[in-house]
């Protein structure tokens, strides 16, 4: 399905009935990454899963900036008159996630926030990111993918789930060079959400992969830390894409924190 944000066409999809629960993809993906949470969910939640604009099926348009994707998700709500959600954010999502609670906090019911971070970029970060835009720019998405893939998929995944690690290749390797670019422009500019974290006063859950790379364990402990009330679960033999790579545990740990909220 389509919503028309301003101008700019934002794919999703929405099926169930019940809570509503918002699915954010993680960069460079889309939101079918979150076909195995929404099959798991559907019968107990209203699941819509969103693709960020450029990406997936959504349009590109400039700017990009995690403030916009977070608009753009208010903008789908608002196309489907859901005035509160709960919001499950991996990676980027969880960027997106930080920047919907600051600019659009009453329409946030609880957050689940997986493989992520507060902090914004270093500076060594920004550097790896502008060396990706000229890669995508002379060679395109498939180039991006091969660079990125073995940081993305744990270990464990890496080396007994080759039909996971293949599927999410495929998935980073379909993207649009456009939608790559600025999400990486998105990545870089994002701010540090440290502050934010400490005014965050809904239902929150950290879930990490235990072999995550890129935003370990140690990482999402002081994330949980840092948001008051919050829990965390660690997820084994799983790397950074956590809700792909053990799908079953991932979905049980969120149905569980969901069933929750029926008493908060």
């Amino acid at each position: 399905m389509i919503a028309l944000v301003g101008d700019t066409a934002i794919a999703y999809d929405d099926v169930g009935t019940g809570l509503p629960v918002v699915f954010l993809h993680a960069f460079p993906l889309n939101r079918t990454m979150w076909d195995p949470q929404v099959g798991a969910l559907v019968a107990e939640c209203r699941c819509i899963a969103i693709d960020m604009r450029g990406l997936g099926e959504s349009a590109p348009a400039e700017p990009y900036s995690v403030e916009r994707y977070a608009d753009d998700v208010v903008g789908v709500l608002d196309a489907l008159q859901i005035e509160r959600a709960v919001f499950v954010g991996l990676s980027l999502g969880g960027y997106v996630a930080f920047a919907l609670w600051r600019r659009h906090r009453d329409r946030v019911r609880a957050l689940v926030l997986a493989d992520t971070r507060a902090a914004a970029d270093t500076r060594d970060g920004i550097t790896r990111r502008r060396h990706l835009i000229e890669l995508a720019e002379s060679q395109g998405s498939i180039a991006v993918a091969n660079v990125q893939i073995a940081g993305l998929v744990g270990k464990t995944t890496r080396e007994k789930r080759p039909d996971i690690y293949d599927a999410t290749h495929r998935m980073m390797a379909q993207a649009p060079v456009e939608g790559i670019i600025g999400g990486l422009e998105a990545l870089m500019a994002r701010p540090d959400s440290t502050a934010t974290c400490e005014t965050i006063s809904v239902p929150t859950l950290v879930v990490v992969g235990e072999e995550d790379a890129i935003t370990p364990v140690k990482e999402a402990r002081r994330l949980q830390e840092s948001i008051p009330g919050s829990r965390i679960e660690v997820l084994q033999q799983a790397g950074h894409l956590s809700s792909l790579e053990r799908p079953a545990a991932f979905n049980t740990v969120v149905s569980e924190f969901l069933a929750s909220l029926m008493y908060n």
